[in-house]
């Protein structure tokens, strides 16, 4: 019935009521707002994540790193491993670091950074999910409690007072599980598509750190002779000559 609706619970409610109401409709919005947001971000960084195949495929680091795209994850671990290739942008303490444990430090520092980007909104859903059905439980308690006033001031409490502050409760556990609902669902996805993303980063980290550790100072080694021990030789090939025919 549409006297019982939303539209009668907020202009015959108090004003707990009401602020019960407000609270999950900013948490509805804020909610929506996060999954809308995330969504688009993990749309963004799969298609940095295709795009980061091309990087082997340049000529040169700095060609490769143009084709990352600037704001990408993949661009900031590349910028990373590229800075520790300069001995003169290192900090005086970390001279006692090696070359190579220097590469892992700062490759797992900005990796750090990237996934802890792709965390960010996540805490705000798991709130959202978990507290909203308590909100409109205690819009429920509170409406119930209302019914149960109206039938203590009369002696023959009627229907039409009574289905008035019912009503309120039910708009309100079902106002709750609406919030409640696509926040958990969005967390959901949302943390399995960041799990993906995670996996890219790291694989791609971790190729970037053999890259700079052997790819870019790799040289092929000239092939050389076999040594041969003076105290042991080699016994001379034996050559076979074709006897002549008579």
């Amino acid at each position: 019935m549409q006297e019982y609706g939303f539209i009668h619970l907020w202009t015959e409610g108090d004003g707990v009521t009401k602020a019960i109401a407000s609270i999950m409709s900013a948490m509805s919005v804020l909610s929506w707002a996060v999954i809308l947001h995330k969504s688009v971000q993990l749309a963004l960084l799969h298609r940095r994540g295709r795009e980061a195949t091309l990087f082997w495929q340049a000529t040169s680091i700095d060609k490769a790193e143009h084709l990352l795209g600037s704001g990408s994850p993949y661009a900031a671990l590349v910028d990373a491993a590229r800075e520790t290739q300069d001995a003169d942008t290192r900090p005086r303490l970390a001279s006692s670091f090696s070359t190579e444990e220097w590469l892992q430090r700062s490759l797992r520092t900005a990796l750090d950074e990237q996934l802890a980007r792709l965390q960010n909104g996540l805490a705000i859903l798991a709130s959202i999910g978990t507290t909203a059905p308590f909100v409109g439980l205690f819009g429920t308690v509170w409406g119930i409690y209302h019914a149960l006033l109206a039938m203590g001031t009369e002696g023959q409490p009627s229907i039409g007072k009574i289905a008035g502050p019912v009503g309120e409760s039910l708009v309100m556990t079902a106002f709750g599980l609406a919030v409640a609902i696509p926040a958990v669902l969005g967390y959901n996805i949302l943390t399995r598509g960041n799990r993906g993303v995670a996996r890219k980063l790291h694989r791609f980290s971790h190729d970037i750190e053999i890259y700079f550790l052997t790819g870019s100072q790799y040289r092929p080694k000239q092939a050389r002779k076999p040594r041969v021990d003076p105290r042991h030789p080699q016994p001379a090939a034996v050559v076979s000559i074709p006897r002549a025919t008579a």
